[in-house]
């Protein structure tokens, strides 16, 4: 047992929620208390006049966060707003200092008042936070008053047992503890994980559920990551675990809340879906709009039971208020607040004393810009500011020069100009024959997570790529991998960007220079993929020939409903994917002569 003097009101975290479940050799520590246990007043003071029958309480939300504690540089920093004239604006939006002061500023006056999220508070994060492990994430989320999140996908990146110790606190177990003197203490609120639990066990690995309790007011939150959570992190990352059906966990849960007297019920689930207006203030509800949304988060929402109130989702980072009937048919607030911490959601819920529940008819949202043209929160400032100092030696190294923006998660189209260049660098970096001979190298989309912005930020001139800028980019540091494919497979792997699970949110991989093809989105499915445009250097692809092809390992293992990559052959580990796009911004670009923005040409796309 550790001797290190535990905080004033650190025991407050461990009573939220159901019993956590131990991971291997006792590292998934219990994350709370028995179910049901109060979670403490958090924001506003009593009031000891004799309460009305219904009270006004305040939901905020936000989602998909992933670390982002300074403002998201380029396209990935904004969102758009539409006009009264049917114009659109684009405002730049986003960063913990802003996030901070805009939840304060909405808490006053609402002394019933609870703070939730939808998961992915880290992983995939910038250099600031990843390079402790998201420790300053969580730091920050405490400031904020989080009162509970569901997990997401990204929060298993690094295992369940790194889950448990963002959960209960303790330094790094191979690091150590970053700043002398302080070990990290962990999440003020309970990360909620009905759906995921020990395959050895069957047992949650962290509270499936909490309540919120004040002055009689009791709601209770149920939190939930996408079912096919598997398909999208490394093997390493879900071991041992099983993720469950969304719907039946949720309701299975919901029944319980009831049970024990709780009638208002709020889900969290880390999944989502596509508004039909990409303006943050688009009405989801009005007339000729339907549901307002598609994606999984529909089914999901007409399946889960009425005794939930409202769901707040996540996991596709767009922005939408919209109504989705339950299955009784009724209209159920489902929302969304984009990504990054550009916008929160407010949802009034109105709670009824007497039956306990919420007035469904009475509840109202809308989501909020995170604007940076108001006052910064200074506690966050100087968060950052601490964080930033111990990531200074390894963040400002120059890695590279640009002429230009060259965008990728801000780019809507299939193929993506930091795409080629990232997977040019995997290429470059494997084609030697000793480091595994690769012919050509695919890329997965979701894994680049910025643009590479030209315009500097902090000291550092115009154009300078910093290493903090590439761990932005790409901040998994996946090892890459030199595989044998078959021509056949090869075609196959295209295919799956547009078929199967992937069909109807198509996942293009980036591929490097030589490799080209035709994608017809006037056809469905499989044959999206033209006959013969496949072709590497000029030369169709060959279906009985084997090609050396670098993946990274998380498409290696097959992720993103890419299946067939895992019958991959004479698999070579090279270095990571950080590594070799550093060493090509080295090699190809000077302070005179900066890369330009490739002509994304690889891929001939027909509409």
């Amino acid at each position: 047992m550790s001797a290190t003097p535990q905080r004033p009101g650190r025991m407050r975290r461990l009573t939220f929620g159901a019993v956590a479940v131990a991971a291997t050799a006792g590292a998934l520590a219990a994350a709370a208390l028995p179910a049901g246990a109060d979670s403490g007043d958090r924001h506003g003071g009593g009031y000891h006049h004799k309460p009305s029958r219904t009270v006004d309480v305040q939901l905020l939300s936000f989602n998909d966060l992933h670390g982002n504690l300074e403002p998201p540089a380029g396209s990935a920093g904004t969102v758009t707003e539409k006009q009264a004239d049917g114009t659109t604006k684009v405002i730049p939006a986003g960063g913990v200092e802003y996030l901070a002061t805009s939840l304060r500023k909405a808490r006053v006056d609402h002394p019933y008042s609870v703070t939730a999220a939808g998961g992915d508070m880290v992983g995939a994060s910038p250099l600031l936070s990843g390079l402790f492990h998201d420790e300053p994430t969580i730091e920050a989320l405490n400031k904020l008053k989080l009162d509970v999140s569901a997990v997401g996908n990204h929060e298993f990146d690094e295992g369940a047992v790194e889950l448990a110790r963002l959960q209960n606190g303790g330094c790094h177990p191979v690091e150590g503890c970053y700043e002398q003197g302080k070990e990290f203490e962990g999440a003020d609120f309970p990360y909620l994980a009905a759906n995921v639990t020990k395959e050895k066990t069957g047992r949650p690995v962290l509270a499936p559920y909490t309540v919120w309790k004040k002055n009689g007011v009791k709601i209770g939150f149920i939190g939930v990551t996408l079912e096919g959570t598997p398909d999208i992190v490394t093997a390493n990352g879900v071991k041992g675990l099983k993720f469950h059906d969304e719907i039946e966990t949720v309701n299975k849960y919901a029944k319980k809340l009831d049970r024990m007297g709780v009638k208002s019920i709020v889900a969290l689930i880390h999944e989502g879906g596509s508004p039909a207006s990409t303006a943050y203030n688009y009405d989801c509800d009005s007339p000729g709009a339907g549901d307002g949304i598609s994606g999984p988060i529909v089914d999901i929402a007409k399946g889960i039971t009425p005794k939930v109130d409202a769901l707040v989702t996540g996991h596709t980072h767009q922005a939408y208020v919209c109504t989705v009937p339950d299955p009784s048919g009724r209209p159920r607030m489902v929302t969304s607040a984009s990504s990054y911490g550009k916008l929160y959601t407010d949802t009034t819920l109105t709670y009824d004393r007497r039956t306990k529940d919420i007035v469904r008819t009475s509840v109202k949202s809308a989501n909020h810009v995170v604007t940076r043209d108001q006052e910064k929160a200074a506690d966050m400032t100087s968060l950052i500011e601490r964080w930033n100092k111990l990531a200074a030696p390894i963040a400002g190294r120059p890695q590279g020069f640009i002429s230009a923006d060259i965008n990728g998660r801000g780019s809507t189209a299939p193929e993506k100009p930091l795409g080629d260049l990232i997977a040019d660098a995997q290429l470059e970096g494997l084609a030697p024959a000793d480091k595994g001979g690769a012919q050509l190298a695919l890329m997965n989309p979701g894994g680049i997570r910025s643009d590479l912005v030209y315009k500097a930020s902090g000291s550092e001139g115009d154009g300078v790529v910093t290493y903090g800028e590439a761990f932005t980019v790409q901040p998994f540091t996946n090892m890459m991998n030199v595989v044998d494919l078959t021509g056949a497979q090869l075609i196959t792997t295209l295919q799956q960007q547009v078929s199967g699970s992937n069909e109807a949110s198509p996942k293009i991989l980036q591929v490097s220079k030589g490799f080209t093809y035709t994608l017809d989105l006037t056809k469905t499915g499989a044959a999206r993929i033209v006959d013969g445009s496949v072709k590497l250097n000029g030369a169709a692809i060959d279906p009985a020939k084997t090609y050396r092809v670098a993946v990274n390992e998380f498409l290696a293992g097959g992720g993103d409903g890419f299946t067939v990559l895992k019958e991959h052959k004479n698999k070579l580990v090279g270095a990571s994917d950080l590594e070799l796009f550093n060493a090509y911004l080295a090699a190809h670009s000077t302070a005179s002569a900066p890369i330009a923005p490739p002509a994304a040409d690889r891929i001939t796309v027909v509409k």
